[in-house]
């Protein structure tokens, strides 16, 4: 196997078939989108929760399915009226449908991490079996490889889950992750040009017209979400057709360009496994401290933000195509810039505030840490309280103990803020925190341990304990538990 690819090999098709590909598939994906916004129900929706979600109204999450579409029609006509093999694509198709499914389906409801990971693991091993696998990491600089032997299996499901996951993490701003899809695809058709694999450039130019019509909608103020079906269907394509180019040729010349392109969502996703292991909280959990809200805080708008990281990421897709062009001389360039890159992110970003005090912030994040397993353990025996209570107002009594241990107030007052959380049947609590002590972001993270025991809560009794405020949004009003009219109460909704 050569270690990189050699001169171009002819196409099979003249340059105005590629441009009408594109064009085509910008075309079905822009109507095919048109069509979901206008006939959007309640099913797929992405309702604001005033913390993560600021959108103004419910937005579709469906934007996945107009791609998926485009892309098995750009597939279809590919096939039929051009000169090109596809030589085992049908795998490769088959587990895109069963990777878009598991997130499609997450999307109308949710499926839980463990679910979906069960899932996609399941659509990598298919595609494993069929023979599209890591096998041998050959040398960039010279001569020769590595069988990596049994560990083929582990790194190509590393390799086919973990992208579809970045991609995922990243989408949490308009136009973010569909815009990292499209130049990840062009990066990708770039590679089938230069290495003469014509099905994968074009079946890449599918996926790039796809993403450009459904960007149409997406950019701020987005008309409609990518969702779970949409990243993950970009991450495992994305994936899955880099490691049939490697296949094709050299593992290390195809894979390192996409590693370098995804250098920006790599960061990211680097930064919130490491902020939310030192946090003591799920690295699946989700946050407001990705890069773009990082960049908003700093005082860019959505608009300024996604420009510079689709900067940065148009950069880096060119730095890796320098290492397939350069036959792997570039590569130390390309390692020096990612180091660079994260090193000042880090602190530019606020991740690291100093780094000449990175100790002090080290301890200071251990205590914080303490304190959320603190409250943590507290949620732990109100869930126990809950199976043991009779009835609500004595697991009310138990949960305001519980609260004052936690610093947390049941009502207003002077020098407190409030704390929301949002549940399944769409009532919102509001518990109240010390304006002085620690930081908000702490506050939520404690207040969210205990989001499972209220909805279990709910679950027992059709109603949050009487000793809590909450609204509801069909008339807005704070009030205490239906099931005692006597304590209901009703109140000024508004936020201070």
């Amino acid at each position: 196997m050569s270690n990189f690819v050699g001169p171009p090999k002819p196409l099979l098709f003249d340059w105005p078939t590629v441009v009408a590909f594109y064009a085509g598939s910008f075309a079905v994906a822009w109507a095919g989108t048109m069509a979901v916004i206008r006939h959007q129900g309640k099913l797929g929706m992405d309702t604001p929760d005033g913390r993560r979600k600021l959108h103004a109204r419910p937005v579709s999450r469906l934007g996945g399915l107009p791609i998926y579409l485009t892309l098995m029609l750009g597939f279809v006509a590919a096939f039929w009226f051009l000169d090109v093999r596809f030589e085992g694509w049908l795998p490769l198709i088959l587990c895109n449908f069963l990777m878009f499914s598991v997130g499609l389906a997450d999307d109308f409801k949710s499926l839980g991490a463990r679910v979906k990971l069960t899932g996609q693991i399941g659509a990598a091993l298919i595609l494993y079996s069929s023979g599209l696998s890591i096998d041998v990491l050959s040398n960039p600089f010279g001569e020769g490889g590595l069988e990596i032997g049994w560990w083929s299996l582990p790194l190509t499901l590393l390799w086919l889950v973990a992208i579809p996951n970045i991609i995922n993490l990243i989408d949490g701003m308009d136009g973010l992750a569909g815009g990292f899809g499209l130049f990840l695809s062009l990066t990708l058709a770039f590679v089938g040009f230069v290495s003469g694999f014509n099905d994968i450039m074009i079946m890449s130019i599918v996926m790039a017209g796809a993403l450009s019509g459904f960007l149409y909608f997406n950019f701020p103020p987005a008309k409609i979400f990518l969702g779970d079906g949409g990243a993950y269907l970009i991450g495992f394509f994305v994936a899955s057709v880099s490691l049939k180019s490697s296949n094709k040729g050299s593992i290390v010349a195809a894979l390192l360009v996409i590693v370098i392109a995804l250098g920006v969502p790599i960061l990211d996703t680097a930064f919130a496994i490491l902020r939310r292991a030192i946090r003591g909280v799920p690295i699946f959990r989700a946050d407001a401290e990705h890069i773009h809200h990082r960049l908003i805080l700093l005082g860019y708008s959505k608009g300024r933000a996604l420009v510079a990281m689709y900067s940065v990421c148009a950069v880096l897709s060119l730095v890796g195509i320098s290492i397939l062009l350069t036959k792997g001389v570039a590569l130390p360039v390309a390692g020096a810039v990612l180091f660079l890159l994260a090193v000042g992110a880090a602190r530019y970003l606020g991740y690291v505030r100093s780094w000449s005090n990175l100790r002090e912030q080290m301890n200071l994040a251990m205590e914080r840490r303490h304190r959320l397993e603190h409250a943590r353990a507290h949620a732990r025996v109100l869930d126990f309280d809950i199976e043991l209570c009779c009835h609500l107002e004595e697991f009310s009594a138990l949960l305001v103990q519980r609260l004052k241990w936690m610093d947390f107030n049941t009502s207003r007052a002077e020098g407190v803020s409030p704390v929301s959380m949002q549940f399944s049947d769409g009532s919102i609590c509001h518990l109240y925190r010390p304006e002085h002590l620690h930081e908000e972001g702490e506050w939520q993270r404690r207040a969210d341990e205990l989001e499972t025991v209220l909805e279990r809560c709910i679950e027992r009794w059709g109603s949050l304990p009487p000793a809590l405020e909450f609204s509801r949004p069909e008339h807005g009003t704070l009030e205490a538990s239906p099931e005692d009219p006597a304590k209901k109460q009703v109140h000024d909704s508004r936020l201070n």
